[in-house]
């Protein structure tokens, strides 16, 4: 399973972002994603998720009405689209999913993260 963020950088205060992740190793279309983020001394918290096929859709209360979370099960991305970013955002953003395999076994997978800054 890999996990790959992409979409990072710094924004002024105000600005837009698109985070996207691209996932490997597993049947993407059955799994649903989520996007974390862990800001310096904080600890990692939930910031959206999506179901399997897209349908439902949850965010964090701090991120409602300004991100969107949305996926291509063609193209096995999640993408996390940040809109009137605060300074507050600032945080390396993850993108996770959690496997239930046939023998069994379940795990949580991560991807390495990519640093969102929001400054002036």
């Amino acid at each position: 399973v890999q996990l790959v963020e992409s979409g990072g950088g710094l924004v002024q205060p105000g600005g837009s972002l698109t985070l996207s992740c691209a996932a490997s190793g597993f049947t993407f279309i059955r799994y649903a994603m989520n996007w974390y983020r862990q800001a310096p001394g904080k600890e990692r918290e939930l910031v959206a998720g999506i179901s399997s096929a897209g349908g439902s859709t949850n965010y964090a209360d701090s991120v409602k009405g300004r991100f969107t979370i949305s996926r291509d099960n063609a193209k096995n991305t999640v993408y996390l689209q940040m809109n009137s970013l605060k300074p507050e955002d600032t945080a390396v953003y993850y993108c996770k999913t959690h496997i239930r395999w046939a023998n069994g076994r379940e795990y949580d997978y991560w991807g390495q993260g990519t640093q969102v800054t929001v400054s002036s």
